[in-house]
């Protein structure tokens, strides 16, 4: 009898903490208009970083380190990813990505109130939230509420982890950065489902 009362109060000890923690989460969400940050992504064992400004509802800016030197924009309906280096353009639905659930800070909160957070390591609170074929994993951290990370696939199946750091929330940024250029009107388009490939003319 004993050990029952225990478990019996360690589990209500728990289910509080992680109700009290998931408040914690949506108060910082829904305080927070945009936010900036370093990052870390893994697909397909190959990891690149980066510098990424999110600004709610659904606009995302990131740049990427290294020899490609790749964008990645969306202006809240349309997803690109320019190659700076041939300075080609790849055009996606936001909406049949998973950042068009990533970035609906609305649509987070409603999830995550919903779901039970799942514990890792002791260190982080994850919630998994899956809509429309996609399963997206979202960590926070356990002391902080902040979030630090989440899982995806990419359109080829390709499991993506990133990273966050350094995190800064409600800065002054230029909406600028935001914007598709006009100047891709002038590029050859091809369709590929709902995939849109842009490739410069040559001069």
């Amino acid at each position: 009898m004993l050990r029952f009362l225990s478990f019996f109060f360690i589990l209500i000890f728990c289910n509080s903490a992680f109700s009290s923690s998931k408040k914690d989460i949506i108060s910082k969400i829904e305080t927070t208009n945009n936010l900036s940050f370093n990052f870390i992504q893994i697909i397909d064992d190959k990891e690149q970083k980066g510098k990424c400004i999110i600004k709610y509802p659904k606009k995302i800016f990131c740049e990427y380190e290294g020899h490609k030197k790749k964008i990645v924009v969306s202006n809240g309906k349309s997803l690109v990813i320019k190659n700076r280096n041939n300075n080609s353009y790849y055009i996606y639905s936001l909406k049949n990505t998973p950042l068009n659930y990533l970035l609906d800070k609305n649509y987070l909160i409603s999830k995550i109130n919903d779901l039970e957070a799942r514990d890792v390591d002791n260190k982080y609170l994850n919630f998994t939230i899956l809509e429309n074929n996609n399963e997206i994993n979202i960590f926070f951290d356990k002391k902080t509420s902040k979030m630090v990370g989440w899982q995806t696939q990419d359109i080829y199946q390709n499991l993506v982890i990133t990273f966050i750091s350094s995190v800064k929330i409600n800065k002054k940024i230029n909406d600028d950065i935001f914007i598709l250029p006009k100047k891709w009107l002038g590029n050859y388009l091809i369709n590929v489902s709902d995939l849109k490939i842009f490739i410069p003319r040559a001069k």
